[in-house]
């Protein structure tokens, strides 16, 4: 396992979160417990398989690094990254706790600038992580996403979703995301579209809900 500074973040935003996801690493795995249901849903959509080379995009704490490196197996290898330092000590503490150390290889670094080769990974897998960036942000994410997948490769998102979500709720949180975006920095977006348009073939979406709010998962294929 390598943990390394991988990448020069290109704006004012990524410094901006990564300053304040260092800040809450401690408090994360608390403040995003409501997420993990729809994590471990989400997992389940990827279906990985015995030896495959997988990546987690936006890894947090590691919760899903830690089943994911049981699901490859001694001959598969889990990579994440996160902009996070923080986000990466706590998550390879938790991974060498558990003797899973030896199957990952995480990197901080900023995730529109993936420093991957083109058509190495069967699978990637991002929760809660697409909708912290821009649209415009999106496409690019996307589109680097599909370059590093190999053929038939597997994509499966869980995000938040405005399509679906209540109306009053939707309507209070998006003026949080807008007032204090520092804080509330995931937006409520269409990732199902998003990833269409990024020549993504959605094989499965489901929408489920968290405290009135939609959550979208989709898979999709290569």
């Amino acid at each position: 396992m390598s943990s390394k500074d991988s990448a020069t973040f290109p704006s004012k935003r990524s410094s901006i979160r990564k300053i304040h996801y260092d800040k809450i690493s401690k408090w994360y795995d608390l403040l995003a417990f409501p997420e993990k249901e729809h994590v471990k849903r989400g997992l389940k959509y990827l279906n990985v398989k015995n030896g495959e080379k997988i990546l987690e995009i936006g890894f947090g704490t590691g919760e899903a690094l830690l089943i994911l490196s049981k699901q490859v197996g001694d001959t598969g290898k889990v990579y994440g990254i996160d902009i996070s330092s923080e986000m990466t000590r706590i998550a390879t503490s938790n991974l060498k706790k558990a003797s899973l150390l030896e199957r990952t290889n995480l990197m901080v670094g900023d995730a529109l600038k993936l420093p991957f080769e083109e058509e190495f990974f069967d699978a990637i897998f991002m929760s809660f992580t697409l909708e912290l960036f821009l649209d415009f942000e999106i496409s690019t994410l996307l589109k680097q996403c599909k370059g590093i997948l190999k053929d038939e490769g597997r994509l499966v998102v869980v995000s938040l979703s405005k399509k679906g979500s209540n109306k009053i709720i939707r309507n209070i949180y998006e003026w949080f995301n807008h007032k204090f975006p520092t804080y509330v920095d995931c937006r409520l977006i269409n990732s199902k579209k998003k990833i269409e348009e990024a020549n993504f073939k959605v094989y499965e979406s489901e929408k489920e809900s968290m405290y009135g709010l939609a959550v979208d998962i989709v898979l999709a294929i290569k």
